[in-house]
């Protein structure tokens, strides 16, 4: 679980980012999930969209991707989701490094 401190820090790390992911009129499914599930192992912070023609709900998208992916909601900003997931590889955890010294 994310203290308050870690989440504004990735915030601010995930600011200059583009969203990598986008959810359309398919909505959420099982193999975005793995791909995102893969983009999390790599960079730990992601952002992924929901278009304009997707009937899913920003909130609801981000939780139901943070349970499959095992990863946890960073913030919902409009339509854009931020997901953080430490990585199991020490190579890809540039920012679980800097969430522990916080």
């Amino acid at each position: 679980m994310l203290m308050g401190k870690q989440k504004r820090f990735l915030r601010s790390q995930a600011h200059h980012l583009q969203p990598i992911f986008q959810i359309g009129k398919g909505g959420v499914n099982v193999a975005m999930n793995t791909q995102i599930a893969e983009a999390l192992e790599k960079r730990e912070l992601i952002k992924v969209s929901l278009l304009q023609n997707t009937d899913e709900v920003a909130d609801e998208a981000a939780l139901e991707i943070a349970q499959a992916t095992n990863s946890e909601v960073v913030q919902v900003i409009g339509r854009v989701i931020v997901l953080y997931k430490a990585s199991s590889k020490e190579k890809y955890q540039r920012l679980t490094q800097q969430l522990k010294l916080l």
